[in-house]
Order: C-alpha cells, then sequence, then structure tokens
C-alpha cells in the first residue's frame, strides 16, 4: 500500500511542478510562484530518489552513501520552501521574511553538514544502512538518523502551522485542502517522530520493537494518503479557478462583439492585433483567451473615445458619463451615421467621457461596456461584415 501511495504523492508532485513551471514562465518574477515551483520540484526530484530502485540507479557510480544523502537534503531543501512560500504568503513586512529565510536556510545548512559528517564517519562498508540495520547504534549511523529526523518533525510540525494560519484567510474550498494537507503533515511529523523513538530503542536491542516499526507505518500510510487529499484538492480548486475565470473571460469577450464590432468599422486602426485566420484552433486556447478579452475590452474604450466627440454632437444636452445605456445605443447609431467616412488627421475633437464605469476596476469598465453591448444588440444595430477574432 505505502508503494502506491508513494507513486501517486510522487505523479502529483511532478505534474505540480510541471504546472507551476509553465506559470513561472509568463510570470518569472513572481516570488510566490517562484517559491511554490521550487517547493513541489525539490519534492519531486526527493519523493523520485526516495524509490530504492531509482536511487540506486542513479547512485551506481557514486561513494556509498551519496544517494542516502542526496535523498533527504532534496526533501528536506523541499520542506524548507515549503515553509517559506506560506512565510511569504502572509504579505508580512519584507524584514519578516527575510528573518525566515535566514533561519531556515542556516538550519537547513546545519543539519545538512551534520547527515554528510556522519555519513562520512560511517565505515564505507555500513553506509547503506536503513533503522533495521543491526549496526544501529554505531555514532555516525544513529547521528544520522536522530538528527535527520528531529528536521523532518520541526519541517512538518512548522509547514502544518504555517498552512494553518494560511487557511484561516484562504476561500473555503482552500481551505478544507490545506487543512486536509496539515493533517497529513501533522501524521507525517508523528511518524518521524516514531522513528527517533525506534532509533533510540535499537541502540541497546537491534531489531527490536517490530511492532512499533508495523505501527509507524500504518501511520505513514494514513499521512500520505491525507497529504495526497490535499494535493488533489489543492490542484482541483486551482484548475476550478483557472477554468472559472477562463470561461468568464469568454464569455464577456463574446458580449463585448455587438459593440466592438460596430467601432472597429468605424475605426479599424483600433485593432491592437489581428491573428491568424485560425478561428476555431484560436478559440480553444484557453491561456490566450485572458489577452483577447482584455484587448477587446481596450478596443472597445478607445473606440469610444473616439466617437465621443460625434456622440457629443448627436446628444448634445445628455450627460454621456452616466446615460442609461439603451439610450447610449441609440446615441452611438446616430453618432456613427455623423461620422464622416474619412476624417481630416488635422482637425482636433474634443473627447468627452463616455458610459463611465460605477468602480475603479477592470470588472466595473467590462460590466459598463457590456451593458452597452447588449443593448446595441437588443436594438438591432449590428453591422454585418466586420472583421472577426
Amino acid at each position: 500500500m505505502d508503494v502506491i501511495l508513494h507513486l501517486a504523492v510522487t505523479a502529483m508532485l511532478v505534474l505540480g511542478a510541471v504546472w507551476k513551471a509553465v506559470d513561472l514562465t509568463r510570470a518569472p518574477h513572481d516570488r510566490l510562484l517562484r517559491l511554490l515551483a521550487l517547493c513541489l520540484f525539490l519534492l519531486a526530484a526527493g519523493d523520485i530518489l526516495g524509490f530504492p530502485e531509482v536511487r540506486d540507479r542513479l547512485m551506481a557510480f557514486a561513494p556509498a552513501g551519496v544517494g542516502k544523502v542526496a535523498f533527504n537534503a532534496l526533501y528536506m531543501s523541499g520542506l524548507s520552501t515549503l515553509i517559506l512560500f506560506f512565510a511569504a504568503s502572509t504579505r508580512s513586512a519584507p524584514a519578516d521574511f527575510r528573518r525566515q529565510l535566514r533561519l531556515h536556510t542556516g538550519l537547513l545548512a546545519g543539519v545538512l553538514t551534520t547527515l554528510v559528517i556522519s555519513m562520512i564517519a560511517t565505515p564505507p562498508a555500513l553506509r547503506d544502512h536503513t533503522p533495521s540495520t543491526p549496526y544501529i547504534g554505531q555514532p555516525g549511523i544513529a547521528g544520522f538518523y536522530l538528527v535527520g529526523n528531529a528536521f523532518f518533525i520541526y519541517a512538518y510540525v512548522v509547514s502544518g502551522l504555517w498552512a494553518l494560519r494560511y487557511a484561516r484567510r484562504a476561500s473555503r474550498q482552500l481551505a478544507r485542502s490545506l487543512r486536509t494537507m496539515t493533517a497529513g503533515l501533522f501524521g507525517l511529523a508523528l511518524t518521524a517522530a516514531g522513528r527517533v523513538a525506534l532509533v533510540l530503542l535499537r541502540i541497546d536491542a537491534p531489531g527490536s520493537h517490530s511492532e512499533l516499526e508495523a505501527a509507524n507505518q500504518v501511520n505513514t500510510d494514513l499521512a500520505l494518503g491525507c497529504v495526497l487529499i490535499g494535493i488533489m484538492l489543492f490542484g482541483g480548486v486551482q484548475l476550478a479557478t483557472h477554468l472559472r475565470s477562463v470561461l468568464s473571460h469568454r464569455r464577456m469577450h463574446d458580449q463585448l462583439a455587438p459593440l466592438w464590432r460596430a467601432l472597429v468599422t468605424a475605426y479599424p486602426e483600433l485593432v491592437l492585433h489581428r491573428e491568424p485566420a485560425r478561428p476555431l484552433w484560436n478559440r480553444l486556447r484557453l491561456r490566450h483567451t485572458h489577452a483577447r478579452f482584455y484587448r477587446r475590452l481596450i478596443e472597445c474604450r478607445d473606440g469610444l473615445v473616439r466617437l465621443s466627440p460625434y456622440l457629443a454632437l448627436a446628444a448634445p444636452d445628455t450627460d454621456l458619463a452616466r446615460c442609461g445605456p439603451d439610450r447610449l445605443a441609440r446615441h452611438i447609431t446616430t453618432a456613427l451615421d455623423l461620422k464622416p467616412e474619412s476624417e481630416d488627421p488635422h482637425t482636433a475633437l474634443p473627447a468627452v467621457r463616455v458610459a463611465l464605469p460605477t468602480g475603479n476596476d477592470v470588472s466595473a469598465d467590462a460590466r459598463a461596456l457590456i451593458a452597452l453591448s447588449m443593448a446595441f444588440a437588443r436594438a438591432d444595430h449590428g453591422h454585418s461584415g466586420h472583421p472577426k477574432r
């Protein structure tokens, strides 16, 4: 059972690392994203190296004990990065994050140095050890497990506490996944504490207390199961949020079409970028949906600015900034008729404010223009033969 869970957790970590690496290529300066991508990569690499068959193949030509040190170095570095990710997510003062960075970097360096020294102090013939080896009492071997597991206890507990703190201000779905993951992290801390107790008990009685080892393995399976469920829930929340955003922007992009077509017909130069003639493929490319929506929103707003002098002529006594969408749509039709086919480039026309949003954010502007576009469509003011994207 533990092998299946190990494989499942590793697969989820690998998928997460690839996903966040792709996101990082689009936002390379995002510190949180860098930390999360690095954390997932280190934990995934550590999990892969945790399989004895993989470790033996990769370290076939390396000195004895290098594989064990490498596995612990990767996994411990991943946990330290996870702690730093949660610390950075709290939006505390930069000095607080730098203090956390110094603390955990120093602690990790000290622990890894101790593990290397312990491995060097162990005779080469005994370096391929496990907690069940009969020579567990060797100082280098006992020190390796005691120091390593003490760090794991600390890292699992601290990252779990940070996750709980982060969950308090997260959405309900994300908080549920973080709490599930935290239960798994606390369970893994308990298994690390069990390994410490097992090593201490076996120093004088090698191979004893097999019942404790069996109980620890069961607890490991349960903890890994919680971590796996938490990761899956976390990934599901992220994916659902992304898809909702894509679908929302795609819907708003289509809702802006009636107004956009009328304006770019009058002012073709407003079109910021014409994509290749692959409309179906471009429509299916999710990562371009946001850019297409924002581009259309900007083009609509620019078109209204360009048309606003003629709107002022069409409705001289109307507050175009606060005019209702249905009435404004009729004024736009009149203004488009007033606009000459070719404008004198040397003629300066004063712009006026049109369809001001109720808020200062992009969403408010989108809502105002979509209401106007829908009113334009209801009045059947669309023209045929307009460029489409």
